[in-house]
């Protein structure tokens, strides 16, 4: 049976989940030890939620099983090991979420038998987690678009396998610890339907459906944390109030509320001219959590943010800086706030074969997010013309609570006045030192300056000897048109599409501005940019398109293409 709270006592564990999570954190930061944790085990919703911080996902593993053949390979990831856990828990993290997608290995109505080999390799991956000290969420993934999502057509048929599944997965689970938490459904959406008001009806029978079968089937399920998601797990006011009200509505203490976070969708693809992580973009992150807070938190209701990132993946479409700015912004925002977060990994990020990041300045600032703040600045990149006269260079910083210390050149101590100054956050870096860490300036050279603040990860400048890009004539087709390019040491931010008319060109025709790596890709090695076939998709036939390219020095260049039929012109 489910022992009812009331909203009041329900604040009362948030209040103490918090307060755990500070005490299993040591004062350096460090991750408490098995020990300290089994010592204070988490009994609430708000303290198992709160232990789980920080939690990463084993994106593109069991979800994979979505696609035939290859099962947890399928996408380009090796199987997990007996070791692998253990790697991940000595990152820092404290949970691990396995998105399972059950669909393609179930067999027919009315029974709808998940394969017993499929669901015993679960078993078996989720007991290796947990005997790597880390909290596990297991969930139904890709089975959403898959087939739940006719629900509005076929709703009992979709009901009933989808009942099915949960059975036996909670009867598989009924007596694991509980640090083993389930999540009802990824990123739900309905095909058919009538609009929000229906939807969030399937979303709220999906879930109340969820939480009667793993309720009733006894064993340690009887008081599991469950979690719920709002419909898209999105986090529109709107769906967050519908997933409030199911909640009240099953009254149990054990339950948590999910979303995911990619950023605001401009900035995260770099389409419409969002390249830069700006004021807005910032704010409408901190509007996210707040309303997060306001419509669950408060309330007593933990969150958890099952997935963030940005959805530039293997691509770079956003400039690394701003991406940075990004995650040390979220961590921020999630530890001050108290919620959760769950970061997807893909293996876009750490590298499952070699056992090590990617991008470690990347998982530098993530990490250093759990526990304090970095400074920044309003930008990474500082070109100095190649050929001209050097002139100082200043950029502003964002100390982010902290005080800046000192300027870097490698092991060297730049000395403040003689190599560089700072006016309130502006730090000027005088033309001596660019001339010094340049050399002799030829186009491309880049050297990388450290800003250290008093805490967080240093904050680095990439100084770079440039000159105005240069385009040539070029002639392909649809498939692809390769524009000469000599960068001359820039690079490239952003492309605008217009007709002769001035009504926007190419895909996205909402905005001028097209999306970074999709309808265009720099290739600073080769010395092209690429308009793919997607680009030309888009464009209509013997109407010529302007295109404007947007550098991250400042300079603008104009490019005129014209497609007639498959084949493409192009004039600087």
């Amino acid at each position: 049976m489910t022992v009812k709270r009331s909203p009041g006592k329900r604040l009362a564990a948030v209040v103490a989940g918090l307060a755990l999570s500070v005490s299993l954190t040591t004062p350096a930061g460090a991750q408490a030890t098995p020990e300290q944790r089994s010592s204070a085990m988490p009994t609430s919703a708000a303290e198992v939620v709160a232990a789980m911080q920080p939690g990463w996902n084993l994106g593109n593993s069991f979800d994979a099983q979505c696609c035939g053949e290859g099962g947890e390979t399928a996408w380009g990831n090796p199987r997990v090991d007996d070791t692998f856990f253990e790697d991940i828990k000595a990152e820092g993290f404290n949970s691990v979420r396995i998105p399972v997608s059950w669909g393609s290995d179930t067999g027919p109505a009315p029974d709808y038998v998940v394969d017993p080999e499929v669901m015993e390799r679960v078993r078996e991956v989720v007991d290796l987690a947990l005997d790597a000290d880390l909290y596990v969420m297991i969930n139904m993934h890709h089975d959403s678009w898959q087939w739940v999502k006719d629900m509005p057509t076929r709703r009992d048929e979709v009901m009933a396998q989808y009942d099915a599944t949960w059975t036996q997965i909670a009867n598989t689970f009924r007596d694991h610890p509980g640090e083993l938490v389930f999540e009802s459904i990824n990123e739900q959406t309905f095909e058919g339907s009538s609009g929000d008001a229906e939807d969030h009806r399937h979303m709220a029978e999906l879930n109340g459906s969820f939480h009667e079968i793993v309720r009733s089937s006894g064993g340690n399920n009887a008081d599991r944390l469950l979690v719920l998601p709002t419909l898209h797990t999105g986090a529109e006011q709107v769906h967050m109030d519908a997933l409030a009200a199911e909640i009240e509505a099953l009254d149990d203490p054990m339950l948590a509320a999910t979303t995911h976070n990619y950023s605001f969708w401009p900035f995260s693809v770099n389409i419409a001219g969002y390249t830069t992580y700006d004021d807005e973009v910032r704010a409408l992150l901190e509007e996210t959590f707040q309303s997060q807070v306001d419509t669950f938190v408060s309330q007593g209701i933990p969150v958890i943010i099952g997935e963030y990132g940005l959805l530039d993946g293997y691509d770079v479409k956003v400039e690394r800086g701003e991406v940075m700015k990004f995650f040390e912004h979220f961590g921020h925002l999630a530890r001050t706030t108290g919620i959760t977060t769950m970061w997807w990994d893909n293996g876009t990020h750490f590298d499952r074969f070699m056992r090590e990041w990617r991008d470690e300045k990347q998982f530098d600032y993530i990490s250093s997010g759990w526990t304090t703040r970095s400074g920044t600045a309003s930008t990474d990149l500082v070109f100095v013309d190649a050929s001209g006269r050097v002139k100082d260079r200043s950029v502003t910083l964002n100390p982010n609570g902290l005080e800046f210390t000192d300027v870097y050149f490698g092991n060297i101590r730049l000395k403040e006045r003689r190599d560089y100054r700072v006016d309130g956050t502006t730090l000027t870096l005088r033309k001596r030192v660019l001339r010094y860490i340049l050399g002799d300036r030829e186009p491309g050279t880049t050297a990388q300056l450290e800003v250290r603040f008093s805490g967080g990860v240093p904050w680095t400048l990439n100084v770079i000897s440039s000159e105005e890009p240069v385009l040539e004539d070029a002639s392909g087709t649809t498939d692809s048109l390769l524009i000469p390019t000599a960068f001359h040491g820039d690079r490239l931010a952003t492309m605008e599409a217009v007709y002769a008319d001035g009504t926007n060109a190419g895909p996205h025709d909402w905005t001028s501005y097209k999306e970074f790596w999709t309808a265009f890709k720099p290739d600073y090695e080769d010395g092209t940019i690429e308009l793919p076939k997607a680009f030309f998709d888009a464009v209509d036939d013997d109407a010529p398109v302007t295109l404007t390219f947007h550098f991250w020095s400042g300079e603008t260049l104009q490019y005129t293409v014209t497609r007639d039929g498959t084949a493409v012109t192009g004039t600087a």
